[in-house]
C-alpha cells in the first residue's frame, strides 16, 4: 500500500499527461489490500517458453478443489493482470524494435520470473499494425487457415449475435428482433488498437510501476532504470485490471458495497459464483498456436515459420449485469421468479447432465440465494457436440430417475447452457478444447451507461464502478473464435426451438461493448514483428 502511495505521489508529472489516472491507482491499492498473497511452491524453471503466454512451468500446479460437488482439478494463474492498449502514432522503425525488445527485456531483467514478480504474458497486435507494413511482406508470412487458404488466420472481430448494434441486440436484422439489455445496453465497438500489452502478477504494486516506466519515471522494482525512449510512438489508451483469486470479487462486491454481495459464493474466483480455472477446459499450449499438435491444426503454419508458435487472441471488455444475474424473487418485475442457484447452474453449465439424479451438475443448498446458493467449484463435463442442441430441443421432457439422458432437462423445457453452447464446436476431434482462457473479473467505470437498478427503483448517473468480464482468449484462428462466440449465443437453437431467451445461457447477463482480435506472434518475434524483414 505505501509503496503504491509512493508511486502515485511521486510521479505528478506522468500522471497529468493521462498516462495512469489516479482512480486506476487507488484501485490497485484496494486490490493488493483485499487480496491474500498466494503461497506458492518455488520452481525451478528458468526457459521462457516461444509460445508467450505459457507460463504453466513457473506458478504452482494444478490442485484439487471440492466444495460440494466433486473434486475439480484447477490451476490458478498470477491473481492480477494489467491490459494496456496502445495506438501507435507512426509506423515503427527498426530502431523503434530495437527499443522495445530492450524495454521487455528490461523488465523482465528487473523482476524475478514468478508470480510475486512479473510475468510478460503476452505482446500482441492488431490489423491496424500489420496495414503499415509492406502487405506483400505480411501476406508472405501470415499463416492461412487450412479450410481455406484464401483467408488469413488473423480476421478483425465484429459484432456478435447477442452484442448491441445500433441499441438493439443482434442490430436491426437481428433473427430475433427488437430485443434490448434490460441495464446495460451499450453498442459494441471494434477497438483499433495497434499493440496490446498484457503483464502478469500477484503483486498490484509490480503491475501499476510498469505502464509508468514506460512512460518516464525511470524507475522498475524500486531502483533507478532509464525508461525506453519511443520518441512520440505510443498513444495509451485505457488500461484495464482483472483479477482471479478465490474469494476476492467477493470482496470487491463488499468493499464497493454492491446490493448483491451477500449472494456472491466467498469462494469463487469469479464474479458469476462458478469457477473457470479447471483443467480440463483448455486446451494445451501447442493446441492454440498456428502449427498445432497432432491432436488439431487448424492453419497451414509448418514449424519453423516466421509465425509457427503464434496465436490469435480475442481480446473483450464486457459489464456483466450481476443485479439480475442475482436477483431475488419479485426483486425485479421483468423477471420476477428471481435466479436461484438452480437457475445459475443452469445457465452456465446445463441442464442435461447424464450421470446425475435431475440433470444439474450440482443442485446446491437448501438457502438457493445466500453465498451464492451452491458450490462454486464444478466439472464442465464435455457431452459431445450435440449436447446443447438436444437440451434446447428437450424431446424426452423432464430430466429424473428413468429419464436421464441429452434430450430431457431439469425444467422440462428447452434450455441452453453457456458451456454446453460453447463446446458445439470448441473442441477437437477427441474432445480437446482448442482455446486456453485468460478472462476474469475487473470493476472499474469505462463504457458504463446511466441505469437503472430496478423497475421503479434509483437511477444511477453514467460512470458508476461495476463489475466487468476482463476477457481474453488465445485460439488458433480468428475464424474459430467467431464460429465458438456465434454457437455459444445459440440465437439459432433459441429460434428453433422456442427457446425461452430467459433459459439461454449467460447472454442477457452479459454486454461486450469493446472487441477486438490480435495475433500473439511466438516470443522471438515479440518486438515489432517483421519489422527487421523490411
Amino acid at each position: 500500500m505505501e509503496e503504491l502511495r509512493a508511486i502515485a505521489m511521486s510521479r505528478r508529472s506522468v500522471l497529468k499527461k493521462g498516462a495512469l489516472t489516479a482512480l486506476f491507482l487507488s484501485q490497485a491499492a484496494v486490490l493488493e489490500q483485499l487480496a491474500v498473497k498466494p503461497a506458492r511452491a518455488a520452481t525451478t524453471a528458468t526457459t521462457f517458453s516461444d509460445i508467450q503466454f505459457d507460463i504453466g512451468q513457473f506458478i504452482n500446479p494444478a490442485q484439487i478443489v471440492n466444495d460440494g460437488a466433486g473434486n475439480v482439478q484447477v490451476q490458478f494463474g498470477p491473481v492480477f493482470s494489467l491490459f494496456l492498449p496502445i495506438k501507435l502514432t507512426r509506423t515503427p522503425t527498426r530502431a523503434d524494435q530495437a527499443t522495445l525488445a530492450n524495454a521487455l527485456n528490461q523488465i523482465e531483467a528487473s523482476y524475478p520470473a514468478s508470480p510475486s514478480g512479473l510475468f510478460i504474458a503476452s505482446v500482441s497486435y492488431g490489423l491496424p499494425y500489420f496495414r503499415r507494413l509492406s502487405q506483400s511482406l505480411v501476406n508472405a508470412h501470415m499463416p492461412h487457415l487450412s479450410s481455406n487458404t484464401s483467408r488469413f488466420v488473423l480476421e478483425e472481430a465484429f459484432p456478435m449475435p447477442t452484442d448491441v448494434v445500433g441499441g438493439l441486440v443482434g442490430g436491426p436484422n437481428a433473427p430475433i428482433p427488437g430485443v434490448t439489455k434490460d441495464r446495460f445496453n451499450v453498442n459494441v465497438v471494434i477497438e483499433n488498437n495497434d499493440l496490446l500489452l498484457h503483464f502478469r502478477s500477484d503483486s498490484m504494486t509490480n503491475l501499476a510501476a510498469i505502464p509508468l516506466w514506460l512512460q518516464g519515471s525511470n524507475n522498475l522494482n524500486g531502483k533507478g532504470v532509464p525508461s525506453p525512449n519511443f520518441n512520440g510512438l505510443f498513444s495509451y489508451q485505457t488500461q484495464r485490471i482483472q483479477f482471479v483469486q478465490p474469494g476476492l470479487p467477493r470482496k470487491m462486491a463488499n468493499q464497493f458495497g454492491f446490493e448483491f454481495a451477500p449472494r456472491m459464493n466467498p469462494d469463487s474466483p469469479m464474479a458469476m459464483g462458478f469457477t473457470d480455472q479447471m483443467v480440463d477446459s483448455a486446451g494445451p499450449a501447442q493446441i492454440v498456436t498456428f502449427v498445432g499438435n497432432s491432436t488439431a491444426k487448424l492453419s497451414d503454419a509448418n514449424p519453423g515459420d516466421y509465425f509457427d508458435n503464434g496465436s490469435i487472441a480475442h481480446f473483450s471488455h464486457n459489464i456483466e449485469d450481476l443485479y439480475q444475474f442475482y436477483a431475488t424473487d419479485n426483486q425485479d418485475s421483468r423477471h420476477p421468479d428471481g435466479e436461484s442457484y438452480q437457475e445459475r447452474i443452469q445457465y452456465m453449465f446445463r441442464s442435461n447432465q447424464t450421470g446425475t439424479p435431475h440433470g444439474l451438475p450440482a443442485e446446491g443448498n437448501a438457502d438457493q440465494f445466500t453465498n451464492g446458493g451452491g458450490p462454486a467449484h464444478v466439472n464442465n463435463v464435455f457431452q459431445g457436440t450435440d449436447s446443447a442442441m438436444r437440451g434446447a430441443r428437450d424431446s424426452a421432457g423432464t430430466f429424473g430417475p428413468g429419464n436421464q439422458s441429452l434430450d430431457a432437462t431439469f425444467t422440462g423445457l428447452g434450455r441452453i447452457g453457456h458451456e454446453a453452447a460453447l463446446q458445439i464446436v470448441s473442441r477437437a476431434a477427441d474432445g480437446t478444447p482448442l482455446h486456453i482462457r485468460n478472462d476474469g473479473p475487473g470493476l472499474d467505470a469505462m463504457d458504463v451507461p446511466a441505469f437503472q437498478l430496478f423497475p421503479g427503483q434509483g437511477t444511477f448517473a453514467p460512470g458508476s464502478q461495476q463489475f466487468k468480464l476482463q476477457f481474453m482468449m488465445f485460439v488458433p484462428t480468428a475464424d474459430l473464435f467467431a464460429r465458438m462466440r456465434i454457437a455459444m449465443a445459440a440465437q439459432d437453437l433459441q429460434k428453433t426451438f422456442n427457446v425461452d431467451p430467459d433459459d439461454n445461457g449467460l447472454e442477457r447477463f452479459i454486454t461486450a461493448t469493446r472487441r477486438q482480435n490480435f495475433l500473439t506472434p511466438p516470443r522471438r518475434h515479440r518486438a515489432f514483428p517483421l519489422l527487421e524483414l523490411t
